[in-house]
């Protein structure tokens, strides 16, 4: 059994020719999963509208409060 499929060996000028013809050949291929991955970032998208900014400032924070939790827990498991 090939390993490829029956295709032309890996490496050869037949196999880039043909990878050629097929990134050619699809066009539309990566334009589509690029307009759906757009469709993240549209007014179309479902849920909540938050800005960039806003997930920078609530991950900062979050990050923040972890670190103080284990400030106090080394504060408070000291004094034990």
């Amino acid at each position: 059994m090939v390993a490829n499929g029956g295709g032309p060996p890996r490496g050869s000028a037949a196999a880039a020719a043909s990878l050629r013809r097929r990134r050619t050949a699809g066009g539309g291929g990566a334009a589509g999963g690029a307009s759906t991955m757009l469709q993240f970032y549209t007014d179309e998208a479902a849920g909540h509208k938050i800005s960039p900014n806003t997930v920078l400032i609530m991950s900062i924070g979050f990050i923040a409060v972890v670190g103080l939790l284990h400030v106090f827990g080394k504060f408070y498991r000291g004094s034990n």
